[in-house]
């Protein structure tokens, strides 16, 4: 803008002012003049004022009225070149906004993709914690997040962020939308264990509880604190305790043990302390989801011996997203751990996806009446630490008179932990607790969980715990035998009773070394440096089969045998001891303790040779007496024959 544009600029408003005033007094004259009164009005003035004849002082005043239309038609002029210049600078700066515009957006993009693309360093590459997650994280960050990972096995660091009455998906069927309650239901206890949680978890979890269970029916929310470590878990939960009941008096509760007890006396802790008809034991790891509690407490006030399950969708440990999980049945393999089997076909039969189903297990989460959770002995408080006690119950509650179902219209979310914060190896304690159930329930078949955690029959040196009050509960409550359970609730595990050999297999050539499965996936087996883990477990059938891996003994999978193909190339393979068996493999084999070990049809022998590398691989051939050992034997085989 020009110097001479700035000056009519500042004195535009001034000008503005003074032509206004003037435009109302000249239509103010005008206005008189046209009714005789302008006359009168100057005649008077004009009269006193100028000595002009009349004629003259109208001749004057007409003078001055079209002086002043002059200036006002200048004035006009003005402000419509003012209008114009101003038009002209708004089309000027429109114009260049709109220019620079595509560049300003095309900066900020720039900046956008910048910011997204900025990379720090990333510190722990190989951490599960950010597989899917953390890219924008500073260093500082990082370490913070992955130190609360390796704490809790979970993300803390985001956990933190999110709101504690956060919405999550709705993975009910419709068709459970559909379904309706009686109006009166049995009240509701919910027992939240935990050791060493996060406090936003344990928050989180008491919030959707509260959120999304009906007020008449929740009377109690009682949290049982394994004694954590968690320093949080202290002051600042009781702050938050007392948060909550100020808001909803004397609905939170805390029991803290003061010595670790382990899941199972947390969980009895929790029901002892309970008043409502049926208690709800849930991981504190949770968030319950809508309409979760009406499906519960209908069933169990339909029958009062029912121990129930929600179905569990999984929120994944690191990014905190709830992922639905397609309905399944609880059950377990050998060694008591839990896994998903495939729904039994009488219940797809009934064609409503609504319906309980039967299961012949439950996982760690149930609900059941809380009186007659009692009657049949609650949860086995010998059973220590973690793992296994799940099965236990779910034995005694089938055998001694109850049942077990997963309602489908009762949705939980659950933090799948990467990693469990009770100790760095469960094994020792869930070897014991498995030991403890085989011995209480499981009678003649109990051979198999010793089998498929490869432990000797006689004399394991594992300490299950006195379970002389349980036998004794066993007795008292007339439950059927475990015999009775496979055959009529569980006829997908399947017990073997034809093995005779069985743990970690030897050639005497190089002991430090044991027959492996090898990769998986993979069908070739290996000799590996012998480390004692399920890959190296070998089972040595009367029958002649020797399977190679975990004992699966489950009747929809199949164990793997090691085969001869009977090819030239001379190299065993392991396959599906039934695919084996029909696509006419040679699967038998005769061995003798610190024998050799030769394939009846084909009468080549496992053996073991140097390659060029100079490791020892497997081969099938002509014998040259090598002999081989299998780590423990059933009654006496092999005893009498050993070499």
């Amino acid at each position: 803008m020009s110097p001479r544009q700035k000056m009519f600029w500042r004195k535009l408003p001034k000008a503005l002012c003074i032509g206004l005033t003037l435009a109302i007094a000249v239509n103010l004259i005008l206005v008189f003049f046209t009714k005789g009164t302008l006359q009168n009005l100057f005649m008077g003035g004009l009269h006193r004022e100028l000595p002009l004849p009349l004629s003259e002082r109208h001749v004057a005043v007409i003078k001055r009225l079209s002086h002043l239309e002059v200036e006002l038609q200048h004035l006009k002029e003005s402000v419509k070149l003012a209008l114009r210049q101003q038009e002209n600078v708004n089309t000027t700066l429109k114009r260049a906004k709109d220019e620079v515009q595509p560049v300003l957006k095309a900066v900020e993009a720039t900046m956008n993709e910048t910011k997204k693309h900025k990379t720090h360093v990333k510190l722990f590459p190989h951490s599960q914690l950010f597989r899917q997650w953390g890219e924008d994280l500073s260093e500082a960050q990082q370490i913070k997040a992955q130190d609360l990972f390796q704490r809790f096995g979970y993300n803390v660091y985001l956990s933190n962020q999110l709101p504690l009455n956060r919405t999550i998906p709705d993975t009910r069927d419709d068709r459970c939308l559909q379904k309706t309650y009686p109006s009166q239901l049995p009240s509701l206890s919910v027992i939240l264990i935990f050791m060493d949680e996060a406090l936003s978890i344990i928050q989180r979890a008491i919030t959707s509880i509260i959120n999304r269970t009906p007020s008449r029916l929740l009377k109690e929310i009682i949290l049982v604190d394994d004694f954590s470590s968690n320093g949080e878990l202290k002051v600042h939960l009781n702050e938050k305790i007392k948060l909550y009941n100020q808001k909803y008096p004397g609905l939170l509760k805390i029991i803290r043990h003061p010595e670790r007890k382990g899941l199972a006396q947390a969980r009895n802790s929790g029901w002892e302390a309970a008043t409502a008809d049926v208690v709800a034991i849930l991981d504190a790891h949770i968030e319950v989801n809508v309409g979760w509690a009406e499906p519960i407490l209908a069933r169990i006030q339909e029958d009062h011996t029912v121990i129930v399950s929600p179905v569990f969708d999984n929120i994944h440990f690191d990014t905190f997203e709830l992922e639905k999980y397609q309905l399944a049945v609880d059950g377990f393999n050998w060694e008591l751990w839990c896994r998903y089997d495939a729904l039994p076909q009488a219940w797809i039969e009934l064609h409503d996806v609504t319906a309980p189903v039967k299961s012949p297990s439950i996982m760690g989460i149930l609900a059941a009446n809380r009186l007659f959770l009692g009657e049949i002995g609650s949860l086995d408080g010998g059973m220590l630490i973690y793992g296994g006690e799940n099965v236990e119950l779910s034995l005694r509650v089938w055998q001694c008179g109850g049942k077990i179902e997963v309602l489908p219209c009762s949705r939980i979310g659950h933090v799948e932990r990467h990693h469990k914060p009770y100790a760095l190896d469960l094994t020792p304690a869930l070897k014991r607790n498995a030991l403890r159930v085989a011995e209480i329930w499981m009678d003649e078949h109990k051979h198999m969980v010793y089998l498929a955690w490869n432990i000797p029959l006689q004399n394991s040196g594992i300490d299950f715990g006195d379970i002389s009050s349980r036998m004794a509960l066993r007795e008292k409550l007339k439950c059927k035998t475990f015999d009775w359970y496979l055959k009529n609730v569980y006829p997908l595990l399947k017990p073997i009773h034809t093995i005779i050999g069985y743990g970690t297999m030897k050639n005497l050539l190089d002991e430090n070394l044991c027959l492996d499965r090898g990769a998986v996936p993979g069908n070739t087996p290996i000799m590996y440096n012998c480390h004692g883990f399920s890959s190296q477990y070998v089972y040595y059938h009367l029958t002649g089969e020797l399977y190679v891996g975990q004992l699966i003994a489950e009747a929809s999978d199949s164990d793997r045998c090691l085969t001869d193909p009977g090819k030239e190339e001379g190299k065993p393979t392991l396959e599906p001891c039934s695919e084996a068996a029909t696509n006419g493999l040679h699967i038998h084999w005769d061995f003798k303790q610190g024998g050799a070990v030769m394939n009846r049809d084909t009468k080549r022998c496992l053996e073991m040779k140097k390659d060029p590398s100079g490791s020892h691989v497997l081969v099938l051939q002509t014998c040259t007496m090598q002999v081989w050992e299998i780590q423990h034997t059933i009654r006496d085989w092999g005893q009498t024959n050993s070499q």
